[in-house]
């Protein structure tokens, strides 16, 4: 559905993705792993065509994307959320997702146009709205969600349009311990009608949701398979699980919390 062949990217003397072959197939939740620095959002903005390769192809349903804008790659149906929440604050939560849903339609051209005069997106932002659960929010000004439900509005930005490909780059990030849960419920519902792409560190999540997991280090692909074998590979061991038991992203996620609640370095 989505691949790459010898995808590459340098910038000056250091190599940020190399050679990586890559195919995400239909209704596929692929989790993309591995420590900083590992490539792993560069490759992101490589499929997403907001950066341009050095070497290396692009495939999108057996069209070549490699050189496709990252407008035209959305509107292809290849949509993603970020790391840094990417929210319009002073707007509603309806409207953050409203304007996305136009966005990805022929009525992108007059974005700015009374908002009333196209029902349709409206109506699209409500079912989307319920899907990630911030119905009740509508009409509040994003800026006054708390950090978990800024990160479901993102995804709801991200399913505006209904893409064929979801791209999420550290949905959980910054989300406290009590919201994981519903993050991870989102993940798995909006995976039963879209090929996902997760970049993710809790890794007891990945062990969770994965249909298969891919690792990067240094930017190459150092192990694909399915979790229980990419988790037992001694390259991904030895490179970033370092020993990883089920559990333990759990208690580490803990111990940042009190880390973060004490204000220790």
């Amino acid at each position: 559905m989505l691949s790459t062949e010898g995808l590459t990217k340098r910038f000056g003397g250091i190599t940020a993705v190399d050679g990586v072959d890559f195919d995400l197939q239909e209704g596929e939740l692929c989790s993309l792993i591995g420590p900083n620095g590992a490539g792993k959002t560069t490759f992101f903005n490589l499929l997403t065509g907001a950066l341009e390769p050095t070497t290396g192809r692009i495939r999108f349903r057996d069209r070549d994307i490699t050189d496709t804008s990252p407008e035209r790659t959305a509107s292809l149906g290849i949509h993603r959320s970020f790391q840094i929440t990417n929210i319009f604050p002073t707007s509603t939560v309806l409207e953050n997702v409203r304007i996305a849903a136009q966005a990805h339609s022929n009525a992108s051209v007059a974005l700015w146009r009374n908002y009333k005069a196209y029902e349709e997106f409206i109506e699209e932002a409500h079912g989307v709205l319920e899907r990630v659960g911030l119905a009740d929010r509508a009409e509040e000004r994003a800026q006054s969600l708390s950090h978990g439900e800024k990160r479901k509005l993102e995804v709801g930005i991200a399913l505006a349009g209904d893409p064929a490909v979801l791209l999420l780059d550290e949905p959980n990030a910054g989300v406290s311990s009590e919201s994981v849960d519903e993050i991870i419920d989102l993940i798995r519902d909006v995976s039963n009608d879209h090929a996902v792409l997760l970049v993710e560190h809790n890794m007891d999540i990945v062990m969770t949701v994965s249909d298969r997991i891919v690792v990067l280090n240094q930017g190459a692909v150092i192990a694909d398979g399915a979790p229980e074998t990419v988790q037992g590979d001694p390259r991904v061991q030895e490179a970033y699980l370092g020993g990883y038991e089920a559990g333990d992203a759990a208690g580490a996620r803990e111990e940042a919390d009190t880390v973060d609640e004490e204000g220790v370095a």
